[in-house]
């Protein structure tokens, strides 16, 4: 394991040209505490556990020191928002303090700082990092990997007593966020509508040398890499909606080319089951609802397939854009048949989850906890299953499709209801990070200055799968202050 000081840079995106991006020093905090600590992503970059401990720690994270072999910058990009082009945005409120390589040297990690003041691409704001946003931050990225779901994870929190204005005046706070890549899909865009196409070409080329290497010697790479991306994005869309997760805002600056989520704002896992929830209440049209993911999603990826029109033709492009459909219905029927227990695909299974996707909507029925219960449902004619009726403002709903539902069970086999159980425990969670969770320890830490409920809920939600003694209360639906929560980009 390795101490702050020894940790091995290899800043590859700061030898790209100039134009990518702005060097800039992080705007220290004031005062500067440690909130909280995250083993398992120090684990990633052998970062010995015990150096949290020194004071330097803070000083690292907090912009009062410069780790040794970093070098700050600031990432140039531009973005769709909700369907509007913004021409330049770019890291502002975040800096790249370097590429981490770990000891086996099979994987680097951007640290990137977010909240670290002010950047040439701050457009007049303070740069600044809330303590609500970034407990919301870290605590998702953990549930998401546990999920395993494609995620930035982070390193640590740390705060300051220095007030920052948003809806309210808030105090401060650092995130140190770790990821294979904050190439966005608006980083590709900026240089594009500026008609700097050597750039883009420039941009593939590092992307594919450092993330996708495999297609490097391919004489049609920019097609591969194009596919790849639109791969990943529909596998990754698929697992969020399999899953219940709602990101909010979809922007392209907000997309990554390695598939996988990132920038966590106004995010929401869903409660009730509602195909139309909207977790960010700036989102006024609806633009980013739960079910309109995967089409945002494609229609992200065009954006991008545009930015490499000088290096791929318009007929590669489209037949890269048309793999999206079949891949994410692809994936997203194989998970949703690992929830429902099936071992099998029979034409049957999609109308089957749809009209118990109705079926949950009509009744208000908590999507997390009725897969989970449905686990131990039984395919003898005599078995009750109160436990899941009971859910339902109209039980006999669940009557007739219940019916199907052992029906289907049986056409396969699947008479073995521990076996079953077995499977569908390991793929529908318990402990998802519930809005009103994430407030509770948001307030706690606000107004008490106590960490404690973000220490159990980063604990708990490491293994989401696993039934854990003790912790029922977090698998409860919310209470109705908890359905009710605004949260903004700002978030």
């Amino acid at each position: 394991m390795r101490k702050l000081e020894e940790l091995q840079f290899d800043n590859t995106y700061a030898r790209l040209p100039p134009a990518f991006y702005s060097t800039v020093s992080p705007t220290p905090l004031p005062d500067p505490y440690l909130v909280s600590f995250n083993v398992a992503a120090a684990e990633l970059i052998d970062l010995d556990p015990r150096e949290r401990e020194r004071p330097e720690f803070v000083e690292y994270f907090s912009g009062q020191r410069t780790l040794p072999g970093a070098e700050p910058l600031a990432m140039l990009y531009a973005g769709h928002q909700f369907g509007s082009y913004v021409p330049q945005l770019g890291d502002g409120r975040a800096i790249l303090l370097g590429e981490v390589k770990n000891a086996r040297g099979l994987k680097k990690w951007d640290l990137h700082l977010k909240g670290a003041g002010p950047t040439a691409y701050s457009r007049g704001f303070d740069g600044r990092a809330v303590l609500r946003s970034t407990i919301r931050e870290y605590l998702c990225g953990e549930a998401m990997h546990a999920l395993g779901i494609p995620s930035s994870r982070a390193l640590c929190i740390v705060g300051s007593d220095a007030p920052v204005r948003r809806e309210t005046i808030e105090t401060a706070a650092s995130l140190v966020r770790m990821s294979e890549s904050h190439v966005r899909f608006g980083t590709f865009e900026v240089f594009y509508y500026r008609g700097q196409h050597e750039h883009v070409r420039e941009l593939a080329d590092y992307a594919i040398a450092n993330h996708f290497p495999e297609l490097g010697d391919r004489e049609d790479k920019y097609q591969q890499f194009l596919l790849e991306v639109v791969r990943r994005t529909a596998r990754l869309i698929a697992k969020w909606q399999a899953v219940g997760f709602a990101h909010g805002v979809m922007n392209t600056d907000n997309m990554s080319i390695f598939g996988l989520t990132l920038d966590y704002g106004p995010f929401g896992f869903l409660d009730d089951y509602h195909a139309g929830f909207i977790c960010n209440h700036s989102d006024y049209s609806g633009r980013y609802a739960f079910d309109q993911q995967p089409a945002v999603g494609l229609w992200n990826l065009s954006r991008l397939a545009q930015t490499l029109v000088n290096l791929i033709t318009v007929e590669d492009a489209m037949a890269a854009l048309e793999i999206y459909q079949p891949a994410f219905a692809a994936h997203y029927g194989e998970l949703m048949r690992g929830k429902l227990g099936f071992a099998t695909e029979l034409e049957e299974d999609a109308e089957l989850l749809l009209s118990l996707l109705g079926s949950l909507e009509a009744n208000g029925v908590d999507y997390t906890n009725f897969f989970r219960r449905l686990g131990n449902f039984k395919t003898s004619e005599e078995a009750q299953h109160d436990e899941l009726r009971d859910m339902f403002v109209e039980p006999h709903a669940f009557d007739a499709w219940a019916a199907r539902y052992r029906a289907r069970l049986r056409r396969e086999a699947s008479n073995d209801d521990a076996r079953r159980k077995s499977r569908m425990d390991q793929v529908n969670p318990k402990y998802v990070l519930r809005n009103y969770l994430a407030q509770n320890a948001i307030h706690a830490a606000i107004e008490r200055r106590d960490y404690t409920e973000i220490e159990r809920l980063l604990e708990l939600l490491r293994a989401p799968f696993t039934e854990q003694p003790g912790k029922e209360r977090y698998a409860e639906s919310p209470p109705d202050w908890g359905k009710r929560l605004a949260v903004s980009c700002s978030s």
